[in-house]
């Protein structure tokens, strides 16, 4: 009975015009995505590929159907990373395989291999016959082509398998990929060597005709083709003593003598223009080292812009296109003055963080302009590799400095603002981790003396303003985050939004639209209305583009009735814009019974919540709704704790709970919310359902609880406040120890409500309580 041959999976790589033959050892460049990701699995796992061509070279991503059935499982030696996003792979072919079938097509091809045993149906005289005819043909057809090495034909003469000699003889001759896809798919070796007997025939004669064609071109020649065969004939020879070299070794000499290089680097470039004058003119190192002693000499060493340290001017330019952040201007004006008191200061490295759209990389513009600085900017969102920051070593073919050396250089001096925007957003595999990297040059006691992996020389980065923005410090390592100085950039608020679309977006898009100034009329009330009803965003980048959609259908009404001018009213607001989008509930007027005004910080600013309390007949269980976080379930369990643990105070049953189940739910049931800073409007409810006392309306409350009933501050106290303003609130129950952010609220925020500082829960139940429980 015969044996049944297994199958094995493994990642299968489609070949475009190449091929690999077993015993054979090649490198090639990978960078189709597909391909990438099968070469990434394939190390991952025991490092075997399939390697198989497909049948039209020019499909970028073949089919199934359009793959060979015969190809070859390879070992992978070797992976290097080249610029961009493809790879140079060295393998070495083990044996003839068969595709069997196409298990996975996404992300990579992934397949079921089966190995193709080889055989032999000739003798054992025939088949040495056919060895022996082989060998005599390749080395005739050596003789004749000149094509293939005298190396490569002794090598053969050693060789004494026969399956092997096929393979080596049909990678180093066949030039289709038809021929040579028919010696792989061949398994019965005899068979093999016949057929490539009669292809290396086939050659000989091609070679023979192919010289006889070149030899009557050769005589066919004109006199003036042979003149200027001459005369290239004769540059060359000047190439060949150096005359032309020369001059640029000069040059490069000179330009070495005016550049203020370090100590390291002079020595450097002096050694790499002594090795350029001795290579020899047409080789490739001569480019190679020509453009690595020019990356060297086009950094801008020694040169910087001066710095304007005009306090009133920088202030003036900071608040021209942006409104608000006044956390990052005081620190830019700060810096500012220290380094007009110390010349020599070192660069600070600050990371403005927050939500997206509030201006953190306008703001870094605007930085750059208002110090007088040069300005280069680098996303790190999705970077992976360290060779983006740090290079690639001259090793590599087409190696080339990271981008910082390259922001460097392009920026002209070596005092820019150098931004990294979204540096939260960096992520690392196998080829390194960008973080890591950044360590060094994000460290001020570290980046004077920074190492590219191209240039291997100290570069001072020392007086490069480094500025950061993320998102969220979360994802940021926290070495990282240890380099560098926070600065919150808060979400705007909706007076400042007001204040930014006024002075900035409408006359910007205006203009950006043809039309006049102030064509397009909008008053405070609409301006209100299409921020509250048709934006809900921490920054203005919904904002602007609703102000663009407005001033859009405002440049259509005046084509229509011909007119100049546009004033938007909320009428004509609600026809261009339909109706709101967003609408904001207001406070109930009637004290309600377990319903209790909490305020939430979100990312798009401040909310007001309710939360509801109901209590029913049952066995004692506490019940949460709304999609709550873990946080904010903990703290309705340490709220219903402590109101068991003070049932006496408010005149409770010792074992109320027993024959009752509570349910606290918390409304915009599809919104996530967490955080402990509803829990005291949770207790306040839940007191407010078991001893049926009504709770005030007109008012709102944000603080954790603990199970002693103490009040612990909270985080977010602005959005929050504005949130009580916009919802009518009338008094404002705080934490005692957040009554210094109260300096942050605007005045007229402020004026709109009483502000309650509680201490502990009993103060929060005094003011939101119609009354106060009578104790038992």
């Amino acid at each position: 009975m015969a044996k049944k041959k297994t199958t094995v999976s493994m990642p299968v790589l489609a070949l475009r015009g190449l091929m690999v033959f077993p015993h054979m050892v090649l490198h090639f460049d990978v960078g189709r995505v597909k391909s990438v990701a099968a070469l990434e699995e394939a190390m991952v796992g025991n490092q075997k590929v399939f390697l198989v061509a497909q049948q039209d070279a020019d499909i970028d991503d073949p089919a199934v159907e359009e793959l060979c059935r015969v190809g070859t499982v390879a070992n992978i030696k070797q992976v290097m990373n080249l610029p961009g996003d493809s790879l140079r792979v060295l393998v070495e072919g083990e044996y003839r395989a068969e595709l069997v079938a196409i298990t996975q097509e996404e992300p990579w091809l992934c397949g079921d291999i089966r190995r193709v045993e080889e055989k032999c149906a000739a003798s054992e005289v025939e088949l040495a016959a056919l060895v022996r005819a082989t060998k005599d043909y390749f080395e005739e057809y050596g003789r004749t082509s000149q094509r293939v090495s005298p190396e490569i034909v002794n090598s053969i003469r050693e060789v004494e398998e026969a399956g092997q000699i096929a393979d080596i003889i049909a990678a180093n001759v066949l030039q289709k990929v038809e021929d040579r896809q028919r010696i792989l798919e061949e398994a019965d070796v005899s068979r093999r060597l016949d057929t490539l007997c009669g292809i290396l025939a086939r050659e000989i004669e091609l070679v023979g005709v192919e010289k006889q064609v070149q030899a009557r071109i050769k005589k066919q020649i004109e006199k003036n083709q042979k003149d200027y065969y001459l005369r290239e004939q004769i540059k060359a020879i000047q190439t060949e003593l150096g005359d032309a070299d020369a001059t640029d070794v000069e040059e490069l000499r000179e330009r070495m003598e005016h550049t203020p290089l370090n100590d390291e680097a002079r020595q450097r470039v002096e050694k790499e223009i002594e090795r350029l004058s001795r290579m020899a003119p047409g080789t490739p190192e001569v480019g190679m080292a020509r453009t690595y002693i020019e990356w060297i000499l086009d950094l801008p060493w020694g040169k910087s812009t001066p710095d304007n340290l005009d306090l009133k001017r920088a202030r003036k330019v900071l608040s021209q296109d942006h409104y608000g952040l006044d956390k990052v201007k005081e620190r830019i004006v700060e810096y500012l003055a220290v380094l007009r008191m110390k010349q020599d200061m070192k660069g600070p490295i600050l990371c403005f963080v927050g939500p997206p759209g509030v201006g953190k990389t306008s703001i870094v513009r605007a930085i750059a302009k208002a110090v007088g600085r040069k300005f280069v900017q680098m996303s790190l969102g999705g970077v992976r590799d360290e060779a983006e920051i740090r290079g690639h070593r001259r090793t590599y073919l087409g190696a080339i400095p990271g981008r910082i050396i390259s922001g460097i250089k392009q920026a002209g001096t070596m005092n820019p603002v150098f931004l990294f925007d979204e540096i939260d957003k960096m992520s690392h595999d196998y080829r390194g981790d960008p973080a890591s990297c950044l360590l060094e040059v994000l460290d001020a006691e570290q980046n004077s003396a920074f190492r590219d992996h191209y240039l291997e020389l100290p570069f001072d980065l020392s007086r490069v303003m480094f500025i950061t923005t993320a998102n969220s410090v979360d994802t940021i390592p926290g070495p990282l985050l240890d380099r560098m100085e926070i600065i919150e950039v808060p979400s705007y608020t909706e007076e400042e939004k007001l204040q930014i679309c006024k002075r900035h977006l409408v006359p910007k898009q205006i203009e950006a639209h043809g039309l006049a100034a102030k064509s397009v009329r909008m008053t405070d009330k609409v301006l209100r209305q299409l921020i509250e009803g048709y934006t809900r965003e921490a920054g203005v980048r919904t904002l602007e583009r609703t102000v663009a959609k407005v001033v859009r259908k405002a440049a259509v009404t005046m084509l229509d009735e011909g007119v100049a001018e546009v004033s938007v009213t909320p009428e004509v607001l609600r026809a261009y814009l339909g109706a709101a989008r967003y609408t904001r509930e207001m406070p109930e007027k009637e004290p309600r019974v377990g319903v209790v005004n909490g305020l939430a910080y979100t990312t798009v600013g401040g909310e007001m919540l309710e939360v509801e309390c109901l209590t029913m007949p049952g066995k004692g269980s506490l019940q949460l709704t709304g999609k709550l976080g873990e946080v904010m379930k903990e703290s309705a369990e340490a709220a219903f704790t402590w109101v068991r643990a003070h049932s006496a105070m408010l005149g409770l049953a010792d074992d109320f709970y027993k024959d009752r189940d509570i349910h606290i739910h918390v409304p915009e049931g599809a919104v996530p919310k967490d955080g402990p800073s509803a829990g005291v409007t949770m207790t306040t409810a839940l007191v407010s359902v078991l001893t049926g006392i009504a709770v005030r309306q007109d008012v709102a409350m944000t603080g954790e609880i603990t199970l002693r009933g103490r009040v612990l501050p909270i985080g977010g106290l602005k959005e929050k406040s504005l949130a009580a303003y916009r919802a009518g609130i009338r008094v404002l129950i705080i934490p005692r120890e957040n009554e210094k952010d109260l300096e942050e609220i605007p005045p007229h925020v402020l004026s709109q409500f009483r502000v309650v500082t509680a201490e502990v829960i009993e103060d929060v139940l005094r003011e939101a309580l119609v009354s106060m429980p009578l104790s038992r």
